[in-house]
């Protein structure tokens, strides 16, 4: 498990760069006095006339259709209660994050100054030209139902209050595939819920809509057992109000099948959950702490099936399975409300999912060998790409077959759309990360003595990506700690210079001599170089002291790579290096090589630079896809440059036909599957988007990722080193802290892969 969120690091990740989470970007281009012209005064004169004309057109000629408001008043935020509207802006604006990430939705938060019904819903009414759906967001009860049902009745556009219904679409798919594994008939159990708010209510809704019969529900608010000689309850309460009178929660729970808990943490005990029925089911998803922790319960009942809301445990019922992908459905087919056939939808389609073979990369994710149906996995994880296009299909589907929609012309082409939305390598960094947090190698960081490297190793220790170990002055290290409130207590710190690892330079300036004392070492320098950080380091991951090893970030590239190679060395069943970044892109990433080592390629090297990059790829649990660039289009041009390439490919497709390659070709070319259709349908790249670019020469590759980087607002990883005997890899001068975290990541991912293949 990791380690608790620090305050400055919350703090830190809000206020750096740009201020908050989200921002708004053009979809035009807006480059000349004509784009602007077309965009604003006197083109845009136009689709205002067409959608005068046509209400409908908005959605042709605005982002209406893609547009969703994360609307609150701060009466419940999370578990923070009645903080108001300001201070709710972070969980606004995090929830327009998560509907971008996940399911391509753009949003606008609004933070509502009033705590007044009817003030809040003439608001919201008035702003239903703006956007094509509605979410809801921590509004308190009773309120938030009569905003969301008379905001339904009054507006014909997709609206839902997430705590309300989030909770219960992910808490009905994992109850219904419970119910099945415990071999119970869902209209015959026994549900005990504490908590009667806004998310208790819509799920008991849901659970009846399954079959659940509400003569067999026990619910609990802060005043005890909802029963029937209460004076005190409202209408919704009334529905739920039981004959029998309970003298405790524990009570209730005896012979019990289903709890469901949505109040506090720990007011359910051992004994409690030992009365209940014969393979329990408990739903214990009060956040941060559920009402009986996962160890208790498990250690209780063995037969239970447990689920919570935390990322930790198996089962965890989290929001984000639902909302993103309900608003892309309704989005998509124009829903003019989320109906209960929707919600349904939903339901049927997240529990079916938890029925189907797990992708590797979801294992991966979740340090699991192979998730499979059953009590530890009952409904879907977050980061399962499979979503996107399970759910908001079902949902389209609903939506449209209900009456509340526009018809799809073609679905299997809106599948496809949904495939194509995020991209399919979107969580990359993610996975590369988490498959990291499964082999938990030994790093070791060169540059210690500055702060980037100490926060960098700090982040990585806390969410075990690997086991740090610097290397650089103690005293100097601690300073830098201390002085900036870092916690590196239980990190090892070796000092290459102290008195006490004088024989570990001997011994490795030893190892050294023996490897080149005839390329220009005598055994005094030898040892003396040992005094550096880079050789040391590099001796320790050549001694397997380590595993890997991150240098670079004060340093010359050349200057850092020089002891890598003399001692590390290339891998001699390739004999070739060569650099690699990663850039990652809205179209996923793709990775450009070699960028960094070679200059001027010979024909071999692009085929050994290609097979390189391809494997690396394939680490990362991704289809290898690789243009070999040029400035010529298959033979148009016979100049010597070309024609190395053109050699190049012929040689791959001889040696590796299986391979998806081709080149000579433009980088424009490459990326326009219209065009190479219509121009040249014989390439391997039609409908193959390249996610491999090899360059002629290092000048391009070096020039078109830093263009890139700083013109085409992607992200770069790397340089990855490729062809070395173990894990070493070079920082760029000044790296972020994020960016070193990727690399560590990266270098323990490669340590892992190069030890297996020995």
């Amino acid at each position: 498990m990791q380690k608790q969120i620090r305050k400055i690091d919350a703090l830190d990740y809000h206020a750096k760069g740009r201020p908050g989470k989200i921002e708004v970007i053009p979809t035009k281009d807006t480059k000349t006095q004509r784009d602007l012209a077309l965009a604003y005064s006197p083109g845009v004169a136009e689709p205002c006339r067409e959608i005068e004309k046509n209400p409908e057109d908005v959605y042709k000629y605005t982002a209406k259709g893609n547009l969703v408001a994360v609307i609150t008043n701060g009466t419940a935020v999370l578990g923070l209660g009645d903080i108001g509207p300001l201070a709710s802006k972070p969980v606004m604006e995090g929830k327009g994050l998560l509907f971008k990430i996940y399911a391509d939705i753009d949003v606008f938060d609004i933070e509502l100054n009033t705590k007044d019904v009817e003030e809040f819903i003439r608001t919201v009414k008035a702003l239903e030209p703006t956007f094509g759906g509605i979410n809801l967001e921590d509004i308190k009860a009773p309120e938030c139902f009569v905003i969301e049902e008379r905001l339904k009745a009054e507006l014909n556009i997709p609206i839902m209050h997430d705590d309300q219904h989030g909770t219960a679409i992910i808490s009905s798919a994992a109850l219904l595939n419970a119910v099945e594994i415990q071999e119970k008939e869902i209209s015959k159990v026994r549900i005990v819920v504490s908590g009667a708010g806004a998310s208790a209510m819509a799920c008991c809704d849901l659970y009846i809509r399954l079959g659940a019969k509400v003569e067999n529900f026990v619910m609990f608010d802060s005043k005890g057992a909802i029963t029937q000689s209460r004076t005190d309850l409202d209408e919704k309460k009334q529905r739920f109000a039981c004959v029998t009178e309970y003298a405790s929660l524990g009570d209730a729970m005896k012979g019990a099948d289903v709890f469901i808990g949505l109040s506090k943490g720990g007011i359910v005990d051992a004994d409690m959950l030992k009365g209940m029925a014969d393979k329990p089911i408990v739903f214990a998803l009060a956040n941060p702490d559920p009402e009986i922790d996962y160890e208790t319960a498990m250690s209780a009942r063995p037969d239970v099936i447990m689920a919570t809301g935390r990322s930790d445990y198996p089962n965890q019922v989290n929001n984000v399975l639902g909302f993103p992908y309900i608003f892309r459905g309704a989005l998509d087919v124009r829903a003019r409300t989320i109906n209960e056939e929707m919600k349904m939808a939903a339901v049927k389609a997240l529990a079916a999912l938890a029925k189907k073979p797990v992708p590797d990369m979801v294992n991966m994710a979740y340090l699991e060998k192979n998730l499979s149906y059953g009590e530890l996995y009952i409904i879907p994880k977050p980061m399962d790409p499979r979503l996107l296009v399970e759910v908001s299909l079902a949902v389209a589907k609903a939506a449209v077959e209900s009456g509340v929609a526009q018809q799809i012309p073609d679905w299997k082409k809106y599948e496809e759309e949904l495939h194509n939305r995020l991209g399919s390598d979107d969580n990359i960094l993610k996975v590369i990360i988490n498959k990291a947090k499964q082999y938990k190698q030994k790093v070791v960081f060169a540059d210690a003595e500055n702060f980037k490297t100490l926060k960098a190793a700090q982040l990585v220790r806390d969410e075990g990506i690997a086991i740090p170990i610097l290397l650089g002055n103690v005293k100097k290290i601690e300073n830098i700690a201390n002085e900036n409130g870092l916690e590196i207590d239980e990190i090892e710190i070796i000092d290459p210079k102290s008195e006490e690892n004088e024989m570990k330079r001997h011994e490795y300036g030893e190892k050294l001599f023996d490897k080149r004392n005839r390329k220009g070492y005598n055994i005094y320098e030898a040892k003396k170089i040992m005094r550096e950080r880079n050789y040391f380091g590099c001796m320790m991951v050549q001694n397997g002291e380590a595993d890997a090893l991150i240098t670079g970030l004060t340093r010359k590239y050349p200057d850092t790579l020089r002891p890598v190679l003399e001692i590390i060395g290339v891998d001699k069943k390739v004999n070739k290096l060569a650099g690699m970044y990663v850039m990652l892109t809205k179209k996923g990433p793709i990775c450009f090589a070699d960028t960094t080592i070679n200059e001027f390629p010979t024909v071999q090297d692009l085929v050994d630079i290609t097979m390189l990059a391809a494997e690396n790829v394939s680490n990362m649990n991704i289809k290898p896809k690789v243009a070999m660039l040029s400035y010529s289009n298959f033979g148009s041009s016979h100049l010597d440059e070309a024609k190395k390439v053109k050699e190049a490919v012929k040689i791959l497709h001889e040696r590796y036909p299986d391979l998806v390659v081709d080149g000579e070709i433009q980088g424009s070319v490459a990326f326009n599957n219209e065009l190479l259709k219509e121009n040249y349908p014989f390439s391997s790249l039609v409908n193959n988007s390249p996610n491999i670019l090899i360059f002629p020469n290092l000048a391009a590759g070096n020039i078109a990722y830093h263009l890139m980087m700083e013109l085409g607002n992607s992200e770069a990883v790397g340089p990855i080193l490729l062809g070395l005997n173990k894990s070493v890899h070079v920082l760029q001068l000044g790296s972020t802290v994020r960016q070193i975290v990727n690399m560590v990541a990266i270098a323990a991912v490669d340590a892992y892969v190069k030890r297996k293949g020995k």
